[in-house]
C-alpha cells in the first residue's frame, strides 16, 4: 500500500513543507488546511515557508506531482507483485483501498475542491488518469488494450468513489472484479474493434450470464 507521509524532523526544510502538505492535504483536504497549519505541521517559520512556496497555490502544484509520482510508482509495482494480467488489478487495489489512511482519489478530490482556482490541478489529475489508463493498459494483450484499460480506469474510479463514501471495501472489490471480468470478456462489442455492434436485441453474454442493455453505437 502507500505509506502514510510523516514529517522527518531531520530533512531539509523544503522536504519537511512539501512532507507536510503530503499528510494534511490528503487527510484533511486543500481548502480546510491552512499555511498556519502546513508551517507548524513542517516545523519552520513563516519565512521559511514563503522563501521556498510563494504562495499555497504553488504548494499544491507541488503536491499533486509529487503525489502523482508516489501513486503511480506504487501502482506498477503492485501489479506486478500480484501476477500478471488484469487479475492483478483488484488485489493491487486491494492494498490501498482497506488501509488506514485511505481517504479517496487525491486528484478527484483536488479537482473537486480546487480545480475552479487553480488550472494546474485540473492538468495534473488529467495527466494522473493518463498514467493509470497506461498501467493498466500494460496489464492487457492483444488488440483494443488501450480501449479496454480505459473502460477499466472508470470502473477503478467508481469503485474508489464507492470505498471512500463508507461502502465495505470487500463489497466493492468484489463488484470490481466482476466487472473487469466482464469488460474483458467483451471487449469487442465495446470498443468497436472489429465494428461489431451490441446484438441486436439489446443483451449481451459476459460470463455466463446474459444481461439487457441498451442498444450500442459502433464505438462509444
Amino acid at each position: 500500500m502507500i505509506e502514510e507521509i510523516s514529517v522527518d524532523a531531520q530533512a531539509p526544510a523544503r522536504q519537511r513543507i512539501l512532507q507536510a502538505a503530503q499528510r494534511l492535504f490528503y487527510r484533511d483536504g486543500i481548502r480546510a488546511t491552512g499555511t498556519n497549519a502546513l508551517i507548524s505541521e513542517a516545523g519552520v517559520t513563516k519565512v521559511t515557508f514563503y522563501r521556498h512556496f510563494a504562495s499555497k497555490d504553488v504548494l499544491v502544484a507541488a503536491f499533486l506531482q509529487q503525489r502523482h509520482a508516489r501513486w503511480i510508482g506504487w501502482f506498477e509495482q503492485a501489479l506486478v507483485r500480484h501476477g500478471s494480467g488484469t487479475t492483478a488489478i483488484v488485489p493491487a487495489l486491494a492494498e490501498w483501498l482497506t488501509s488506514a489512511g485511505f481517504r479517496g482519489c487525491a486528484f478527484l478530490n483536488s479537482v473537486g475542491e480546487y480545480g475552479e482556482v487553480l488550472a494546474s490541478v485540473n492538468t495534473v489529475a488529467r495527466e494522473h488518469k493518463r498514467d493509470m489508463v497506461a498501467a493498466v493498459a500494460a496489464c492487457i494483450e492483444g488488440e483494443g488494450a488501450q480501449a479496454q484499460a480505459r473502460q477499466i480506469a472508470l470502473a477503478i474510479d467508481g469503485a474508489i468513489m464507492r470505498v471512500q463514501s463508507g461502502e465495505p471495501a470487500h463489497a466493492v472489490l468484489a463488484d470490481l472484479d466482476a466487472l473487469i471480468a466482464c469488460l474483458t470478456a467483451n471487449v469487442t462489442r465495446w470498443t468497436g474493434v472489429h465494428k461489431k455492434a451490441a446484438p441486436a436485441d439489446g443483451f449481451f453474454e459476459c460470463a455466463g450470464r446474459r444481461d439487457q442493455v441498451a442498444p450500442a453505437s459502433p464505438r462509444i
